[in-house]
């Protein structure tokens, strides 16, 4: 899958993470791209360390680890605004 395609899987990830997520962060839905499209890139590379396929694809999985990867992001980026 190319770069094109992780870049384009992140801005939807990022509206969804937003969605499960909601909340005041700062950036709008710029900041809400950047950490979808990061999710994106997380989540890919965390599935793959603990042995799954990671993103393979425009598919329902690579969709899930995606968001999984953006909302960690999303919490860290919460975390580290609090400070």
């Amino acid at each position: 899958m190319g770069i094109l395609s992780w870049i384009i899987m992140g801005l939807l990830v990022g509206v969804v993470a937003k969605l499960i997520m909601p909340g005041n962060d700062g950036g709008g839905f710029i900041m809400t791209i950047i950490l979808g499209i990061a999710g994106a890139f997380v989540g890919g590379y965390v599935s793959k360390f603990f042995g799954f396929n990671g993103f393979t694809g425009f598919n329902f999985g690579s969709f899930i680890i995606a968001t999984v990867g953006a909302i960690i992001l999303l919490l860290a980026y919460r975390m580290l605004k609090k400070k």
